[in-house]
């Protein structure tokens, strides 16, 4: 076991689908040089929804893609489970962003000549553990999509395209689940049927999430919520509500 920085403790037990030990990175070099994550220590619990806020560059999506391995950390080391990030090739990145993570982007990044129940289905088409046809047909119900699986992204609304990208990512059943920004895109009352889907998905399918945001309400779904500022945890608060989250960002504001 090790001692982490304010996103908690991290250990080698299993207790955590992923994790970021001193994770530092570092885009161009000199007097250029910005330093998105300085040192950052975290560990995202198996079975909790986690959302990360930040001010624009405090290093929340960066260090997610670092997590998911979507970027190269400059120094330090993420985990997938007890894989460390770093080892891997980039043809073993691939396998691992496959077979074990799940991303949800505000783009909904659906294939347009696929059906939704066919774009829920293409990583585990693409992979070789073959599709488990009624885990999938259970995710499609889930998300309200039963009536509509065989529809195309064009025929479908920008929540129901969402929704197909969230089912995409959990039908897997991978070992976690990113979201940059997953409900940014949609109105209010869309936004919260998704987000109530992802919460639902964490308690009852056992689902591990991690989701960037930059509105309160969103994050007040989550179990827990880090704060980031100049590429360091500053803040967390577990069991948030949107007046939680709002009071923290304006107390952490008025400590600039």
């Amino acid at each position: 076991m090790f001692e982490t920085g304010a996103g908690g403790v991290a250990t080698s037990d299993g207790q955590y689908a992923a994790r970021a030990e001193a994770a530092v990175k570092v885009y161009g070099s000199g007097d250029t040089a910005v330093h998105a994550l300085r040192g950052v220590d975290v560990g995202f619990e198996r079975g909790k929804f986690t959302a990360i806020m930040g001010p624009s560059g405090s290093g929340k999506s960066t260090l997610m893609h670092c997590m998911a391995g979507l970027d190269r950390l400059s120094g330090g080391e993420t985990y997938i489970g007890d894989t460390a990030v770093s080892t891997l090739n980039d043809k073993q990145l691939t396998i691992l962003r496959r077979e074990r993570v799940g991303f949800i982007f505000q783009a909904y990044n659906l294939v347009p000549t696929l059906t939704a129940r066919e774009n829920i289905t293409l990583p585990m088409d693409l992979g070789k553990g073959g599709v488990d046809d009624d885990w999938v047909e259970e995710v499609i119900s889930a998300v309200g999509l039963s009536d509509r699986s065989t529809h195309r992204p064009n025929e479908l609304s920008g929540g129901q395209q969402q929704r197909v990208a969230v089912a995409r990512a959990l039908a897997s059943r991978p070992e976690i689940v990113f979201g940059d920004e997953p409900t940014g895109n949609l109105d209010s009352k869309t936004s919260a049927e998704i987000l109530e889907f992802m919460s639902e998905a964490v308690g009852q399918l056992n689902q591990t999430i991690v989701m960037v945001t930059h509105d309160p309400r969103s994050a007040s779904y989550a179990n827990r919520v880090l704060f980031l500022a100049d590429g360091k945890i500053v803040h967390e608060i577990d069991d948030p509500t949107p007046d939680l989250v709002y009071d923290t960002i304006r107390s952490l504001g008025d400590d600039d």
